[in-house]
């Protein structure tokens, strides 16, 4: 070979080695390779810098995903899974007798008891009056977990989920203070509530949420519905409020502002809650 044989078709070489004659291409990017720059791939071979470019991706993909998996951000809606499970379980234990009765009476909330026992202002969400009404619970829970835990991640939904059963408990509290609650009602609320916020900040169609929360608010003021009424529209506010929160603090270094937020929605909660309790301590 000689130096006119490479000016005249400079393509039938190696792009490292000029020597080398070749008619092998890289599949990425289309270049002439020789046998000692050929790594075979199962879709043919490609060039040393291109295969150091696809190493590189492949480590840059392991390295986030544990912390994708860490956020709770892989798509699994595993805290909307415990949460349906762990409430059917207790409900399950209700059923048994001499059993049942007193794991509700510990868990079941009631303003009074509450300043003593607090665990009952979240503990209400594992207590439910019938098979209908944990049904009906859980169903929308696992309904609207399954969008919403993977959006927001899992300790930001067990966060949503928990401060929404607390909202209700407390408007609960000023509004009833004498009427025992069982059930997560207030929670679920939250979570549409959220929904409708979070969706309208993404730009969602959010019609058929406001239908359902419509739909919801009719039915726990008919008469004789014995619905506690307080939790659903308490929990429903605090999801509104928690999901604003998390619509305007998306960004990373926005992270620790939301931490405080969310910290300052509990703090108020049970600033107000201390005001009725205030009167059976």
């Amino acid at each position: 070979m000689t130096d006119s044989d490479l000016r005249s078709n400079p393509d039938n070489f190696c792009y490292r080695h000029p020597q080398r004659q070749s008619f092998v291409l890289c599949q990425r990017c289309l270049r002439t390779i020789c046998p000692e720059c050929q790594t075979p791939l199962p879709v043919g071979v490609i060039c040393p810098e291109c295969l150091a470019e696809q190493q590189k991706a492949h480590k840059a993909t392991v390295t986030r995903m544990p912390r994708r998996r860490a956020a709770g951000l892989d798509g699994r809606p595993v805290v909307t899974y415990t949460l349906v499970v762990v409430t059917s379980v207790f409900f399950l234990i209700g059923l048994i007798p001499g059993v049942g009765d007193v794991v509700t009476s510990w868990l079941f909330y009631y303003p009074p008891l509450a300043y003593a026992q607090p665990w009952r202002l979240l503990t209400v969400t594992l207590v439910h009056a019938s098979i209908w009404h944990v049904a009906l619970n859980m169903l929308a829970l696992w309904a609207l977990g399954r969008s919403l835990e993977p959006l927001l991640g899992r300790w930001r939904f067990l966060s949503l989920y928990l401060l929404s059963a607390l909202g209700g408990s407390v408007l609960g509290a000023l509004l009833a203070p004498t009427t025992p609650v069982v059930g997560a009602s207030g929670a679920v609320w939250g979570l549409l509530g959220a929904m409708f916020v979070i969706g309208r900040h993404l730009g969602a169609n959010v019609t058929a949420i406001a239908i359902i929360l419509g739909l919801n608010l009719v039915i726990t003021f008919l008469p004789n519905s014995n619905i506690a009424w307080q939790a659903h529209i308490g929990g429903g506010l605090i999801g509104a409020l928690v999901g604003l929160i998390f619509a305007k603090t998306r960004k990373i270094r926005q992270r620790r502002t939301q931490i405080w937020l969310l910290v300052a929605v509990a703090v108020g909660l049970l600033a107000l809650l201390a005001v009725p309790l205030a009167i059976y301590r």
